[in-house]
């Protein structure tokens, strides 16, 4: 695939956020605070209850435009890492996965990674929105988040 060598199919950011690795993390695994600092613009709004507690949890989510997305949980370190693969409800994974990593700095400072890696997506309707998906996105979303946890 020479497309895959023109545009990267693994996508990374990081910040450091002024804030604990515990407070962000809370902001990451409650789906429900998750549109408040998606930096996309596709998250509406997701049940409240699903606080992700370990692998092979699976929790819902409204995207802007109407449909739902199930995300299986396939790693997990409370306060440290949490990353997910979206699916249409009742369906296998599409394989794109979006990964949160928490580094602590010191008590009141973390180093964020926010990874998003399409290198396994075998859903060729959805390489453009793939594609579309860059770090400068995935900053927002970090930029969001490091917003509301310092506040």
């Amino acid at each position: 695939m020479a497309e895959n060598i023109e545009t990267p199919t693994v996508v990374t950011t990081h910040r450091e956020i002024a804030a604990s690795a515990q407070r962000i993390f809370e902001l990451i695994a409650d789906p429900s605070q998750q549109p408040r600092w998606d930096g996309n613009d596709n998250l509406a709004e997701a049940p409240a209850g699903q606080r992700i507690r370990g692998t092979g949890e699976v929790f819902t989510m409204k995207l802007t435009q109407g449909s739902i997305r199930e995300n299986r949980v396939v790693e997990f370190e409370e306060g440290r890492r949490i990353a997910w693969l979206p699916s249409e409800p009742g369906q296998e994974p599409a394989g794109h996965l979006w990964r949160w990593e928490l580094e602590p700095v010191d008590e009141a400072r973390t180093r964020v990674t926010h990874t998003y890696d399409w290198s396994r997506l075998t859903d060729e309707n959805r390489f453009g929105r793939a594609r579309a998906t860059t770090a400068d996105r995935l900053q927002a979303s970090l930029d969001r988040l490091a917003e509301l946890a310092e506040s």
